[in-house]
């Protein structure tokens, strides 16, 4: 099942998968989503679709500016 709201996805992410979700690893993924032109981007459109996409994009910058402030308040 995909997750369709950001506390799905970020639990599937964490606690599913196991990747934890560090400043590094979000500005990467977001670097990657961020060029449409990637063959890593275009296969994620291609299976999960231009809405999804968006999505987690969104999603991802969310998690990078939570973790930037949570850095910055240290």
């Amino acid at each position: 099942m995909i997750p369709q709201d950001f506390e799905s996805w970020k639990y599937c992410i964490e606690q599913k998968c196991g990747i934890p979700l560090t400043l590094p690893f979000v500005q990467g993924r977001l670097a990657v989503y961020e060029n449409e032109e990637l063959p890593e981007t275009k296969r994620f459109i291609s299976k999960y679709g231009e809405q999804h996409y968006w999505r987690v994009r969104e999603w991802f910058a969310r998690v990078a500016m939570d973790l930037a402030i949570a850095e910055r308040d240290i």
